[in-house]
């Protein structure tokens, strides 16, 4: 399947003033930064993890430990997908017990990605909460699953796909819409 890019919905300044949006509000929420860590779900999750503990570091002067998490023995549909599934690394530099963990995606779609990474945090250890950040929310759920943080609300039709494309992974910053090429 092949996808053209259709719009651009958020360029590098975009990214930027979202992530800054939602690092504000993961302070407020949660009445400062203690016992929060943030945990970046594999592989776009990651950065956008790294880069809210950076705004954190620069406005609240706190480092917030950040981890990385991989669910792909989690996915439901890991046979579907994968007929030989390449396994990455979880990598959480701290224990979950009685922290407050704020899991990081790119975009938040079905809910079966964030179900995957409950279930793998859950496995770790007891959390005293978990939140959700994501840069966009495109909508239609399938499980009742809903983001604590929202850089962008996009509504997209089933047939579109949001790329969010990071400069650690794809040498630039923006999130398009893309529709599959006819013909």
């Amino acid at each position: 399947m092949q996808f053209i890019d259709k719009a651009e919905i958020m360029d590098v300044d975009g990214i930027r003033r979202a992530l800054v949006r939602i690092a504000h509000e993961i302070v407020e929420k949660n009445k400062g930064l203690e016992d929060v860590v943030l945990v970046g779900i594999r592989r776009r999750g990651v950065p956008l993890a790294r880069r809210l503990a950076e705004i954190l570091k620069k406005s609240e002067d706190v480092d917030v430990p950040v981890g990385e998490l991989d669910i792909t023995l989690y996915r439901d549909d890991l046979t579907l997908r994968f007929e030989q599934p390449h396994v990455g690394s979880t990598v959480l530099p701290f224990d979950v017990a009685g922290k407050k963990v704020v899991l990081v995606d790119d975009v938040l779609y079905t809910g079966r990605t964030v179900r995957a990474a409950l279930d793998a945090i859950i496995d770790l250890g007891r959390p005293a909460c978990i939140q959700l950040a994501v840069l966009v929310d495109r909508g239609h759920r399938e499980i009742p699953i809903r983001a604590d943080y929202v850089g962008k609300n996009v509504p997209t039709s089933r047939k579109e796909v949001i790329n969010v494309r990071l400069k650690e992974y794809d040498s630039i910053d923006q999130v398009v819409i893309s529709e599959e090429a006819q013909g």
